[in-house]
């Protein structure tokens, strides 16, 4: 029996969670999440609880129990709580902008970067720090998606740090040649 897969889960209040042929649709405060599980997992509401059940003992119906229910536990968490990604942005002159559903990037290219958000994210810059930004949304995977997108337009470089990383991420420096001829 798979140890996470066998776990209840508590439905807080003010989420309602629908089943219906194993297309479950999780609606909440922060917004509502459909996905349609595979057919050899099923889900079980009685009353504020979920429990999720294999059809059978084969492999497949085992990888897939515990990922079924921590997809629909992220669900649930998403459409009442909702993740954030937090990125930095390190770099003289590298600045970033919200412009409606649009983050405008200028990260020292000869043209800024317009990045189109995906409809349920949203982007807040740090009013403080401006090198800060958060990826906010109610659906995990596409959170982190936009987060590694954005990410992806100037990874950060081992040399000078330069670029846009995760909050807390560490990057290995290098010495650059003149280190080098030291020697």
């Amino acid at each position: 029996m798979s140890r996470i897969g066998k776990l209840p889960i508590q439905i807080p209040s003010g989420v309602t969670v629908d089943n219906k042929d194993n297309a479950v649709s999780v609606k909440g405060p922060k917004g509502e999440l459909k996905f349609q599980f595979h057919p050899m997992v099923s889900f079980v509401i009685e009353g504020n609880q979920i429990t999720c059940k294999r059809k059978d003992e084969s492999k497949t119906a085992r990888s897939l129990h515990g990922l079924s229910r921590t997809l629909l536990l992220n669900m649930i968490d998403g459409v009442s709580k909702g993740f954030e990604k937090k990125l930095e942005i390190h770099g003289v002159g590298y600045r970033v902008a919200v412009q409606g559903a649009k983050v405008v990037l200028n990260l020292g290219h000869s043209h800024p970067i317009e990045y189109t958000l995906p409809a349920g994210i949203k982007v807040e810059i740090d009013k403080e720090k401006k090198n800060i930004m958060t990826v906010v949304g109610s659906d995990k995977q596409l959170v982190g998606q936009v987060a590694a997108n954005i990410r992806s337009f100037r990874k950060p470089e081992p040399y000078k740090g330069k670029g846009i990383r995760y909050m807390g991420e560490h990057i290995v420096r290098k010495a650059g040649k003149a280190a080098a001829k030291e020697k």
